[in-house]
């Protein structure tokens, strides 16, 4: 089946915020759980989507996004039954290709990304003790330059 990248809609917010709860329930299990289903689809469509360009993934239904702005990447987020696939890097190089620099922040324990995004020639910037997040835990940022 072939994935199509598109500009998604505000109306599709729902949707990525399956997504994103899935593939956070999936790969960043060492996470408090701090906000309810209906809470991540509140926050998608009156924050992610007015403030940030989110691209998706879609086979039949959306299998990742990204979410931008000028100079930072906000959230890259795919399927757990999509991971290793190539998706996560496709969305990467739409944010890519319309910004530089960016920058984003990524659990420190969350190796995998860690590795992606160093793959891609993003470095680290600096790391912190999680003070400054709403989960508390160790993060680092990560920035990126044609």
């Amino acid at each position: 089946m072939s994935v199509v990248i598109r500009r998604a809609s505000v109306d599709e917010s729902d949707e990525v915020a399956r997504v994103f709860r899935l593939s956070r329930e999936t790969a960043l299990s060492f996470l408090p759980d701090l906000h309810t289903p209906e809470e991540d689809r509140a926050f998608f469509r009156t924050h992610v989507f007015p403030a940030c360009e989110v691209r998706v993934g879609c086979d039949e239904s959306i299998i990742g996004f990204i979410a931008f702005r000028e100079g930072w990447i906000d959230h890259l987020y795919v399927h757990p039954d999509h991971f290793r696939r190539g998706y996560g890097r496709t969305l990467l190089a739409e944010a890519k290709a319309r910004h530089t620099p960016l920058q984003l922040w990524t659990f420190q324990k969350n190796l995998g990304a860690k590795r992606f995004y160093e793959a891609d020639g993003f470095r680290l910037v600096r790391e912190t003790d999680g003070a400054g997040n709403e989960e508390r835990e160790p993060d680092a940022l990560y920035m990126w330059s044609r």
